[in-house]
């Protein structure tokens, strides 16, 4: 008997339910269909229903009509963070499994209750922390757990966010404040925390964390700026202009019909008319020196894992190009993992003839986001609804992350005091 074909409903079809997900489930067609979608904006219904392949009657834009019953044996949960909780809730009673977009919450006991929820109804559940699926990363934890480099003392992270993403998602988009969506340390650095955990090989002890919103106010507004890029002075050569980061760039890239971040403030297949309409008068079209931003444009979380390993992770917008950069401190060598760089590099204390270099590119799939995480992500899935492994980021192991995000933001709320991740 040959494996089965899981059917899949997807909630919320935006950037990584429709275009990630959506489009990596359609090509695994001896595993997955995909039966029924839900998103409250129609034109992207409409788009996804004829991309995917499914018919009206299998496409609501209203969650309460699409949750009247249980609609597929799995159900993507890509809405936004605030909404999470409230989605994977009413999923688990359904008697769905689920596919969970991260950050699930920011608030504690909101954890603990879709905990309890989980095991109440016996759903399996895979969070979204797709970079500990993503090659590179796999490999540094396989150097590490070799003892190549001796016992691990410390990591030193870097997320650099760049400035024009910080701009797209973090000032002008769907993440730009707490009103809708989770703290930036949680909604940008959900990955990091993951990982930082998973390397240490360690439940994380205690945190402590500074940060805030630095440039992007109106006090920074230079005086000669508009509230619209596009009537702005400055229109052609302030970083931050929106003409800049979703037409100019586009038009450099070759006028790609889909590509994002531009495909998000502008159906595909994109035109130059499109985008240009898009920033006279939508939402990323306004100055970054006047939106309704709160979220911190920089943090620094400092943690201490209960078997005695250190980290600290810098999130900052302010860097030309993204990338994370991994430092792992050992007892006898350093690893170093840069994907601005694409290099992993092993640097031994016993010899420089003992040093050696990896090339990423030399490890990921080419053709898959987050450096062939999200391909492998959905592999695990089907692995994990078959009942052959365990989920490696389950719900229960992503809780234990997100407590750690919950907590830095406290610290960072109370100015850097020790908050310690159990009560």
């Amino acid at each position: 008997m040959g494996n089965k074909i899981y059917t899949v409903a997807i909630l919320g079809v935006g950037g990584r339910g429709g275009d990630t997900y959506g489009q990596l489930l359609k090509t695994e067609r001896e595993r997955f269909q995909i039966v029924s979608l839900c998103d409250i904006r129609p034109e992207r219904l409409t788009r996804f229903g004829e991309i995917l392949g499914v018919d009206g009657s299998g496409l609501f834009a209203d969650e309460k009509e699409f949750f009247l019953k249980k609609r597929a044996d799995l159900l993507v949960i890509a809405t936004q963070d605030a909404d999470h909780i409230r989605h994977a809730r009413k999923a688990f009673e359904l008697g769905y499994d689920i596919l969970l977009e991260k950050p699930i919450t920011d608030k504690r006991a909101e954890c603990e209750e879709l905990l309890a929820t989980q095991r109440k109804y016996g759903g399996k559940a895979l969070v979204c922390h797709v970079l500990r699926y993503a090659p590179a990363f796999l490999k540094a934890a396989e150097i590490i757990d070799s003892g190549e480099i001796g016992s691990l003392v410390a990591i030193n992270a870097l997320e650099r966010v760049s400035f024009w993403h910080q701009a797209h998602s973090y000032v002008r988009g769907n993440w730009r404040t707490e009103k809708t969506a989770a703290p930036m340390i949680l909604a940008k650095c959900c990955h990091d925390l993951d990982l930082l955990q998973w390397y240490a090989r360690s439940a994380c002890k205690s945190v402590s964390s500074v940060g805030g919103l630095t440039f992007f106010t109106a006090e920074n507004a230079p005086s000669d700026s508009a509230e619209r890029c596009v009537d702005c002075k400055r229109v052609d050569n302030c970083p931050y202009s929106a003409k800049r980061i979703y037409v100019t760039n586009w038009e450099e890239m070759g006028r790609v019909a889909d590509i994002w971040p531009h495909n998000i403030i502008a159906p595909a297949p994109l035109t130059k008319e499109s985008l240009q309409k898009a920033i006279e008068t939508g939402p990323y079209g306004r100055c970054v020196f006047g939106c309704d931003n709160d979220v911190v444009d920089h943090q620094i979380v400092t943690m201490e894992f209960e078997n005695g390993v250190k980290a600290e992770l810098t999130m900052t917008a302010f860097t030309r190009d993204g990338g994370r950069r991994y430092h792992f401190f050992g007892t006898y060598g350093e690893l170093i993992l840069d994907m601005q760089e694409k290099r992993l590099r092993v640097n031994k204390y016993s010899s420089k003839a003992d040093c050696y270099e990896i090339k990423i590119d030399e490890l990921v799939e080419n053709g898959y986001g987050h450096g062939g995480g999200d391909k492998r992500l959905i592999d695990s899935l089907y692995d994990m609804l078959e009942g052959r492994t365990a989920s490696e980021t389950s719900l229960q192991a992503s809780v234990e992350s997100h407590l750690i995000g919950i907590c830095a933001e406290e610290s960072r709320k109370k100015g850097g005091e020790k908050i310690s991740i159990r009560i």
